[in-house]
């Protein structure tokens, strides 16, 4: 008997096939996006906000949760983007997948447009395509989700970003995925607190890794940060920087509670 398809199963299949049925041109994609608007520097606005001796804050727009549901459905995306900028944020986070979290790539233009923070487009890169369109989009970092890439799509997309003057968060889980984002070149990795298949929150994963990681790394840690007890937590263990979503979206007063996590630090170079 077959087990059950877990979220992360049901999201791949969802955007593979469309990866699959998409005729562009990689090529055409790749000139377009090398004439594109620079970048705003999402890796450097986090070394920033360590070297000015503060946890980075990555906040992001967020409607809703494959498994939590709807979270935010009706936020405004350039207002919600306002709120952050005044609580401190070093870079912000926008989800754009339409099917299970509920965003856009219009959330992604109107965060922009609202604000100068440079911002990552939060989805499932599973091609190279995906990399020209979020830099074509005007992101400033995509996501590679290692989970999500075989070793060839990883490095393929990683270094298609980069020459396309696009930061490159490799999100990982575990130390064998650590092992392989380090491998493909990684000089920004964020290791997820939740667990792609069950969607479940495990507080002990970040601050496991965080010590495997190599000098000139910028540590990120994602998901299940709640409050300043979490960050402070996080930022012990040795990270630069948190990205924070669900909390934010939900609470009364994104700007006060985005400030709350932006714990001290002592200042360093990521």
């Amino acid at each position: 008997m077959s087990q059950p398809a877990t979220y992360l199963d049901r999201i791949l299949a969802a955007h593979r096939a469309a990866d699959a049925a998409d005729v562009r041109s990689v090529d055409e994609l790749v000139a377009a996006a090398e004439t594109a608007a620079p970048t705003r520097g999402w890796r450097a606005a986090l070394v920033d906000s360590v070297a000015s001796g503060r946890l980075g804050v990555i906040a992001e727009v967020k409607r809703r949760s494959p498994s939590k549901g709807p979270l935010a459905p009706d936020l405004d995306p350039g207002e919600l983007a306002l709120s952050y900028l005044s609580g401190g944020a070093a870079a912000l986070s926008v989800l754009t997948d339409v099917e299970f979290f509920g965003g856009s790539v219009a959330d992604l233009a109107a965060v922009r447009a609202a604000v100068p923070l440079p911002v990552l487009r939060k989805d499932f890169t599973v091609g190279e395509r995906d990399v020209c369109d979020a830099r074509l989009m005007g992101a400033d970092a995509v996501l590679l989700i290692a989970a999500a890439l075989n070793d060839g799509e990883l490095r393929r997309c990683a270094d298609l970003a980069r020459h396309l003057e696009l930061d490159v968060l490799v999100e990982v889980h575990d130390e064998p995925e650590l092992e392989r984002a380090i491998a493909a070149g990684a000089d920004l990795i964020g290791v997820n607190q939740r667990d792609l298949v069950t969607f479940a929150v495990d507080t002990e994963r970040a601050v496991r890794m965080a010590p495997l990681m190599p000098k000139g790394v910028v540590r990120v840690a994602e998901s299940g940060v709640g409050g300043p007890g979490d960050a402070r937590l996080l930022a012990d263990a040795g990270y630069h920087a948190v990205l924070v979503g669900e909390s934010l979206v939900t609470s009364a007063d994104p700007a006060a509670a985005l400030d709350a996590l932006r714990v001290p630090v002592a200042p360093s170079e990521a």
